[in-house]
């Protein structure tokens, strides 16, 4: 599977009927488990190599100033959501993770406190393959790379929350004491 056929996917998925992350994982699911079993092992490879770029401190920080901290297991589960929202977003995210701050549900999610995660997302290929050949999605045999994150920040400094994501810490971070 191409980088363009993973993406194309998840915007058929999301032109499905909404764009609610567990909702689009759902018909992820359907669309994959309806194609060739080396498409799903493509698939999961390609959400890996996803994953792997995505894997960065800053927008682990935005993810944890969006829903109130994350844990290892919470920022990849942020990462589903923002695959659910499609290819644009999230490469947008990832060069810029303060562009998030644009976004309707963020905006929405700083007044209501709604965490933004969707694990589903994270298991379309794994429950697509079960459907599609009653069998276990092969283990990969190269996981890919992850960056050493030791550059990472003290996410609850809200001095640096404000320097490295302005535009997020607007919405999530109380503002200084005068």
């Amino acid at each position: 599977m191409r980088t363009d056929d993973f993406w194309r996917l998840i915007d058929r998925a999301r032109s499905g009927g909404g764009g609610e992350p567990r909702a689009v994982a759902a018909r992820a699911v359907a669309l994959l488990a309806a194609r060739d079993p080396g498409d799903i092992v493509g698939y999961a490879q390609h959400q890996t190599r996803v994953l792997a770029a995505s894997h960065r401190a800053d927008l682990w920080g935005a993810a944890y100033l969006i829903n109130g901290g994350v844990s290892d297991d919470g920022f990849d589960q942020f990462r589903g959501w923002l695959m659910a929202q499609g290819r644009e977003v999230f490469a947008r995210a990832v060069a810029d993770p303060d562009s998030l701050a644009e976004l309707p549900q963020v905006r929405a999610a700083s007044l209501t406190g709604e965490e933004l995660a969707c694990a589903d997302m994270l298991g379309v290929a794994w429950v697509a393959y079960r459907k599609a050949t009653a069998a276990q999605l092969p283990a990969e045999r190269e996981a890919a790379a992850v960056p050493d994150l030791n550059d990472l920040w003290d996410f609850d400094d809200e001095e640096q929350a404000r320097a490295r994501l302005p535009k997020l810490a607007a919405l999530f971070v109380e503002p200084p004491e005068e």
